[in-house]
């Protein structure tokens, strides 16, 4: 494949490249791709003879994390095949850039698994539903995507001990709503596309059992009203910081939290001042003018998720006053696991591909996005905290509950997806039957098995001493 073509990002043909064509033109070439990309040939999976040794792999993705939290990320990842699945994006990426692709390409969110979708308030505190982790983000073709989220409900409903009938409807159900989803978005306006977004308070599923819907809206009311409860300053100060002397510090709670080292994080002797008026550039002049009434305080490593353990992440405590704190969560940016097949970032700085790629593929973004580099040479982003950022708990969950939400998370990223890529073309390859669902469902479920035999080779791996792995609270 041409890299001056893969490199390309969706939005960045110029406009006297591109005529105009109807929506009904761009669906007819949306369908004559299939006959060079067939769309059964996107079904099932089958590893190809050089895959890599997907211990291997793992072990490569952990150069330039802090070596001792690796043990805590392995660890996290050794509980079970779905948080396994969470933490090998890089191992799926490789795997991904072997099946067939249609050449449709968009801004991909390169980590598109169940757990990477929740709820959270946009700037007017209204609470919607999105994507809400595009660390990885890049324009890619969106079939990786897709495969990713299809598979990721397959392994959750083995982790679930669903029916086995049951897994292959998920997924089936999931694939179908994001094509009808995208030919929605392909009859509507641009500015209508860009402007949708999915309010959870008001949030239908045309598909749902009325049942589970009532009982989903019922758990979805109580929880955001739990959140609204934390986000607000009197919760999460007390809980996170502690009072020495006439100044505030974040609680240390090893080795979770922990303050670093000069070495770990330079700027500590400055109060990291450069870092600081950088990411201060990078805001909006309007939101700039609410920065400056914020003074930084202090900062204490945070490990956070799966994928991420072991990367620097951190978060930041500045007040307004004695009683007005904001906490922003700090972190570090690396090249997105799809750089190798999909190809680099047009931008310098990683913080700045990954807020470019929130504000292409989210409907509402956190106001204090922004991005900036250490001195280590590190790239960061910052955002809120926490800002009513709820994510699914789906332990207890039956078969109707996850069949809802993976619809949901179908929604979502198909909404992301025509923001940034053509959606006429999308659904004319794609198309009206069940062709296209029932592929990606094969693939989705065929997956899932090498998400196990991955898995057992892991877990063989830390038996035989290959590789550290610390279980945490």
């Amino acid at each position: 494949m041409d890299n001056a073509v893969t490199r390309k990002h969706p939005s960045a043909t110029a406009r006297t490249e591109t005529p105009y064509l109807t929506a009904d033109e761009r669906a007819a070439k949306g369908r004559t791709l299939r006959d060079s990309v067939p769309r059964l040939s996107q079904a099932g999976w089958k590893a190809q003879p050089d895959r890599p040794d997907p211990v291997e792999l793992l072990i490569a993705s952990n150069e330039g994390r802090m070596m001792e939290l690796i043990p805590i990320r392995f660890g996290r990842m050794s509980a079970s095949p779905f948080a396994f699945y969470r933490g090998a994006a890089a191992l799926m990426a490789a795997d991904l850039s072997t099946t067939p692709a249609s050449g449709i390409r968009v801004q991909a969110c390169g980590d598109a698994h169940l757990m990477n979708f929740g709820g959270f308030a946009t700037p007017e505190r209204n609470v919607i539903f999105d994507i809400n982790d595009l660390d990885e983000t890049l324009p890619a073709p969106f079939e990786w995507d897709l495969k990713r989220l299809a598979a990721s409900a397959v392994i959750a409903a083995h982790y679930l001990e669903l029916p086995h009938s049951d897994t292959s409807r998920v997924a089936t159900d999931l694939v179908r709503e994001y094509r009808e989803r995208m030919h929605d978005y392909a009859g509507m306006r641009a500015l209508d596309v860009w402007y949708d977004r999915i309010d959870l308070q008001k949030y239908e599923d045309r598909s749902g059992d009325p049942a589970v819907v009532a009982a989903a809206r019922k758990r979805l009311a109580e929880r955001i009203e739990a959140e609204r409860r934390k986000t607000v300053p009197d919760f999460l100060y007390p809980k996170l910081v502690s009072q020495e002397g006439v100044r505030p510090r974040i609680k240390d709670e090893p080795p979770l939290i922990f303050h670093p080292t000069e070495e770990q994080a330079p700027g500590i002797e400055s109060g990291y001042a450069e870092a600081i008026s950088s990411y201060r550039e990078s805001l909006a002049e309007h939101v700039r003018v609410l920065f400056d009434r914020f003074h930084f305080v202090d900062l204490a490593i945070k490990v956070v998720g799966v994928g991420s353990v072991g990367t620097m992440c951190a978060v930041g405590l500045f007040m307004a006053a004695d009683n007005d704190p904001l906490f922003l969560q700090v972190k570090e940016a690396r090249a997105s696991v799809l750089e190798p097949y999909a190809g680099k970032s047009l931008h310098a700085n990683h913080g700045q591909r990954v807020i470019a790629g929130q504000r292409i593929m989210q409907s509402a973004s956190d106001v204090f996005l922004g991005w900036t580099r250490g001195k280590n040479g590190r790239d960061f982003y910052l955002r809120q905290l926490r800002d009513m950022k709820m994510s699914a708990v789906i332990e207890d969950w039956d078969t109707g509950m996850l069949r809802q939400y993976a619809r949901m998370c179908a929604h979502a990223l198909a909404r992301a997806h025509a923001r940034s890529g053509d959606a006429a073309m999308m659904a004319g390859y794609m198309g009206s039957g069940q062709t296209f669902d029932d592929a990606i469902t094969e693939f989705a479920s065929e997956y899932s098995s090498q998400n196990r035999r991955d898995y057992r080779e892991f877990l063989h791996a830390i038996r035989e001493g290959r590789i550290d792995a610390t279980i945490d609270d």
